[in-house]
């Protein structure tokens, strides 16, 4: 039985951890950390808990929890793990991180774009960053470390990597228009998330600044062993799950002068997709809908040629609380331990 602890388990993503390790077979929870919550009742934050959960909140001390599991989940503040990891607490314990702390493998754009000071950058070079459909041969039981992407990240990645992979898009003309439920927002009280604010109405936010830009570029780099440098603009709308991406983006001419065709495209998505659990590539002509995914670990995709303007109309959604935070850290999990992947993540979208 693998023993787990979650820093932050009463947050949004937190809790979700909480609900799919509570139907693990091979996860026991033994430490529910959260510091606004202290000796008070899991279930009295989350009343879905009752009868369910019995254990009380404790501290988030990284240290103590080491010496009492397997894994730690870390659903906590850009900054909180950077300033406690050591490496007596690593030769101890796997840690599955949630926050962008050790995505972003250039430390100098992560205190840009994060505007906070990295306390232990001698620990990004090792860390995983643990998007399973893309690096699923680096997480293993011999892994130390999983950056767990976020939920705009995973959506945006996966929706555009076969054809950045393939080089059958220009990547310099890439654009990103991504749209998130409140819950994306964490569970803190904030004014801009407040009902009368977010009800009946949309915004964009972080225009040309959002923190996720700089992850989204370094991997589809990767992907496409390129410098990659896109147009990334999220939106809040009023509902309490789901990612929704539309990706934009030129496609390259072939050496005899045309496009890549439907089924080229089509072929590149199945290539990387079609032994995947939870890609599903949707059938011509059906657009991807976060309700067809909430709650689940899946991630829908399609796309659309515009044959008029010579580019590819790329889609995805997924739930940003399951594969976009939680269920893929339990995806991570269960590739560290050795574990089938879709172990505890079985989880049939639910609807309405």
């Amino acid at each position: 039985m693998i023993k787990a602890g979650i820093i932050g388990a009463t947050g949004y993503a937190g809790g979700e951890l909480v609900r799919i390790l509570a139907n693990h077979r091979e996860v026991e929870i033994v430490w529910y950390g959260s510091r606004s919550y202290i000796d008070k009742q899991y279930c009295e934050v989350y009343q879905n808990m009752f009868r369910i959960v019995e254990d009380v909140c404790k501290d988030d001390n990284l240290g103590e929890l080491a010496e009492q599991v397997d894994v730690i989940f870390t659903a906590t503040p850009q900054g909180f793990l950077a300033g406690l990891l050591t490496e007596e607490i690593l030769s101890k314990v796997k840690i599955v991180d949630l926050s962008a702390d050790y995505r972003i493998k250039d430390v100098e754009i992560y205190e840009k774009w994060y505007g906070i000071q990295h306390k232990s950058p001698q620990f990004i070079p090792e860390a995983v960053y643990g998007l399973c459909e893309v690096n699923r041969s680096q997480i293993t039981p011999s892994t130390r470390l999983v950056a767990n992407p976020g939920c705009y990240t995973t959506c945006s990645i996966l929706t555009a990597y076969p054809l950045v992979k393939e080089g059958l898009i220009d990547v310099d003309t890439l654009i990103i228009d991504a749209k998130s439920g409140t819950s994306g927002a964490g569970r803190g009280a904030k004014v801009p998330n407040l009902f009368c604010e977010v009800n009946e109405n949309i915004k964009a936010y972080g225009v040309a600044s959002h923190r996720h830009t700089p992850e989204i570029e370094e991997q589809l780099g990767y992907a496409g062993d390129c410098k990659v440098m896109i147009n990334f603009t999220p939106h809040l709308v009023p509902m309490n799950r789901g990612i929704l991406v539309t990706e934009y983006a030129g496609l390259k001419q072939k050496k005899d002068g045309t496009l890549p065709s439907w089924e080229e495209i089509r072929a590149a998505y199945n290539k990387y997709y079609a032994g995947e659990k939870f890609v599903r590539v949707l059938d011509r002509g059906v657009c991807p809908e976060t309700r067809w995914v909430e709650g689940s670990n899946y991630v829908d995709v399609n796309f659309v040629i515009d044959e008029r303007t010579g580019r590819v109309i790329m889609m995805g959604a997924l739930d940003n609380l399951v594969k976009g935070a939680a269920g893929q850290a339990v995806q991570n999990m269960n590739l560290l331990f050795g574990l089938e992947e879709s172990r505890g993540l079985e989880l049939v979208p639910c609807f309405p």
